[in-house]
């Protein structure tokens, strides 16, 4: 975690999905905590489908911010494919609360395109880690979190939870890692790929691009048996999470019978 008495923070590109109520904030925090020299960037990109949306009237007198007008799906495709590793600050993404999984789409996208006739499918997350909040979306996304009580916004996660005024003795990673095992004994499993918020700026969360493109090398590892075989993807933080299962059939399904 870092906050604004931390020391400098270096980064390359930061990427904040969404221009509105919370890409604002997250892009305010940080050209202030460059303004007080704890964190600095390459670029700054906002990445909204909506010309009009906040950052644009905002922001639009401040030079180093970018606005990307794109679908979010879109941009990531384009931008992850140009994306490598390279010497200096890491690349990062800025997630939203408030967008739909995009990352674990992203892998899904990736899976498809690698084995083209191959049963590549989104599946329900059949059980959940156990933590009081534990609830399943429409699009079969799985959003649990180990607070019952409402969080304050733009929480850090601190050592000590500023609701309870106790130790956090959780961490969802830890909770994702026993999550698979437990999978395991249901169906053949790998992961979990993990991309895990931290704040590196007061109130700004975020993951590495390289953790992403980690995230796809893995999920290529697990389909390269030719098994059916389930990859658990969750983006998280330490208190809160979200689920998928990336379903990859067996290669012998397609060979003629």
């Amino acid at each position: 975690m870092a906050d604004d008495s931390s020391a400098s923070v270096a980064l390359g590109d930061v990427v904040i999905v969404g221009g509105g109520c919370y890409g604002s904030f997250y892009a305010s925090q940080l050209i202030r905590a460059r303004e007080r020299a704890t964190a600095d960037w390459r670029r700054l990109l906002v990445v909204d489908r909506d010309p009009g949306c906040r950052v644009a009237g905002q922001l639009a007198s401040v030079g180093d911010v970018e606005l990307v007008v794109e679908d979010w799906g879109a941009f990531f495709d384009r931008y992850l494919a140009g994306a490598a590793p390279r010497p200096g600050p890491p690349d990062a993404i800025v997630p939203s609360p408030l967008m739909p999984h995009l990352m674990y789409e992203w892998l899904v996208r990736r899976a498809r395109a690698r084995w083209p006739g191959r049963v590549v499918e989104p599946r329900p997350v059949p059980l959940g880690p156990g933590t009081p909040y534990d609830a399943q979306a429409p699009d079969g996304t799985r959003y649990v979190s180990y607070a019952d009580w409402l969080c304050p916004t733009h929480c850090i996660e601190p050592c000590i939870c500023p609701v309870i005024r106790a130790p956090r003795t959780w961490e969802m990673g830890d909770a994702m890692e026993a999550l698979v095992r437990r999978l395991g004994t249901l169906a053949p499993t790998a992961g979990p790929v993990l991309f895990t918020c931290r704040h590196r700026v007061f109130g700004v969360g975020m993951f590495d691009v390289a953790t992403v493109l980690q995230g796809d090398r893995a999920v290529a590892q697990a389909g390269a048996e030719g098994r059916a075989t389930d990859v658990l993807v969750a983006t998280v933080s330490a208190c809160h999470g979200a689920i998928s299962l990336l379903h990859l059939g067996s290669v012998a399904d397609l060979l003629p019978s």
